[in-house]
């Protein structure tokens, strides 16, 4: 029994070393490192740097809850399929069944609110400008990719090519190179390679497309006009047709003020009938 008493012992007072060791060491890092490595009610309580993500709408809660559920029922279904089944199912849904997913959205939209006011006040200035100009591009972005959906759908033609596009369409599958990237490099080395008079065929081709793409966009213009999309039409097309607009009213105007003058110019009935009694003077008579 005593044996093992003092084996136990032993490996207790060995125990207590290693401990000791450890809270040595670490107290020998602390005073070494910053103290935000070694604080870890800091670390748990401090803010998050990213900004908080924007709430889910009422629908985006209906999908992101029905999604398992369906596709549980659906095993085969595809993902486009999936969400054209849930969309179906949300229209045909009641406001009243709708307004718990609508009332969840309300009350994480006023969280984030206040999420966003926290992130925002511990910002620099330079943090908060650069954010106002990440914002700006995206929004710039934002309204080019929809002006040119809106310009695909409203049949707006496609620019013209250059020689080399059209090279590079028409070799492009024979093209050495396994990736994109690698096929366009191998074919600019090509491009690079054919002669002058090689190349004056695709330099024809390009000027037909020119011309393509110039009577395609004059009536495409003139469509636009009709429909009244005149913020469509190039600048360079609106000053070709407001110059004879111009010349006609600067021509019209200039007719006015001829005729204006000429009319001034003309001597009134009275001022004649008067011109006309002084120059005749009347008989004189003689007195006997």
């Amino acid at each position: 029994m005593a044996p093992y008493l003092l084996t136990a012992g032993v490996s207790l007072l060995a125990k207590s070393f290693s401990v000791l060791s450890y809270t040595g060491s670490l107290a020998r890092c602390t005073s070494v490192l910053p103290s935000a490595f070694f604080s870890p009610v800091k670390c748990l309580t401090s803010e998050a740097r990213s900004p908080p993500k924007r709430p889910l709408n009422g629908y985006m809660r209906y999908v992101q809850q029905q999604k398992p559920i369906v596709a549980r029922q659906n095993p085969e279904i595809k993902a486009v399929d999936l969400i054209k089944t849930i969309a179906q199912q949300w229209r045909s849904m009641s406001p009243e069944q709708k307004q718990p997913f609508q009332e969840a959205s309300l009350r994480a939209r006023e969280q984030f609110k206040v999420d966003l006011e926290r992130y925002q006040a511990q910002l620099t200035p330079a943090q908060l400008q650069q954010q106002a100009q990440e914002k700006r591009q995206r929004r710039a972005k934002r309204k080019a990719i929809r002006k040119k959906r809106e310009l695909t759908n409203l049949g707006k033609p496609k620019r013209p090519r250059s020689p080399f596009n059209i090279f590079m369409s028409e070799h492009f599958e024979e093209a050495k190179g396994i990736t994109s990237q690698a096929k366009m490099k191998s074919l600019l080395e090509d491009w690079r390679n054919l002669f002058s008079h090689q190349k004056k065929v695709y330099t024809q081709l390009a000027e037909d497309d020119k011309i393509r793409y110039k009577n395609e966009m004059k009536s495409w213009e003139d469509h636009m006009v009709e429909i009244g999309r005149e913020d469509l039409i190039r600048e360079q097309t609106l000053s070709i047709k407001k110059k004879p607009a111009a010349k006609a009213k600067k021509a019209t105007k200039k007719a006015k003020t001829v005729k204006k003058a000429t009319g001034t110019s003309k001597p009134s009935k009275k001022t004649t009938k008067s011109r006309s009694a002084k120059t005749v003077s009347p008989p004189s008579t003689k007195k006997t």
